[in-house]
């Protein structure tokens, strides 16, 4: 795994899965918030193409094959819970997405303790104690009330 440095801003992407009304989180193993409800989600290596990295990350933490179809928002977070060293500390600008998946969810792992599926209202009920970042709640109230946006506003390009 690469070195996080928390000195800049760093991009992640997620995705946010739902079936028949709820919403799928998964429960962080192996990161400095084990034990917390996160949606599927990571960061953007660099030069990497941010649809490329959801579906990866979605791979990764769940099992499921996920193909994007809306951008739902993007996510400021200031982690000051976290602060390393004065004015060290995460600050990821977060794309998430909503689209479709298959396959089947994979069994817990050490990065993944557990896979469980939410409804809205139990999502809203949940605090810091319990879910890794509150924007949680905010995508979730995106992603309900219809928030969809093209996926051609991306535009990823590597120059040479």
């Amino acid at each position: 795994m690469t070195e996080r440095v928390y000195t800049q801003t760093f991009c992640a992407v997620g995705g946010i899965i739902e079936r028949e009304g709820k919403i799928l989180l998964v429960k962080e193993a192996a990161t400095s918030d084990k034990g917390k409800w996160n949606m599927p989600a990571g960061w953007l290596d660099v030069g990497e193409n941010p649809l490329h990295a959801v579906v990866r990350e979605v791979k990764e933490e769940t099992g499921l094959d996920f193909e994007p179809e809306h951008l739902v928002g993007v996510y400021s977070l200031v982690r000051k819970d976290h602060e390393k060293s004065p004015g060290v500390m995460p600050h990821a600008v977060s794309l998430f997405f909503c689209g479709h998946i298959s396959g089947t969810l994979m069994q817990p792992n050490d990065e993944i303790a557990e896979l469980r599926w939410f409804s809205p209202e139990e999502i809203q009920s949940m605090d810091q104690s319990t879910l890794r970042s509150l924007n949680i709640k905010q995508r979730v109230r995106d992603y309900f009330d219809g928030k969809r946006h093209p996926l051609d506003i991306i535009y990823h390009a590597v120059q040479n």
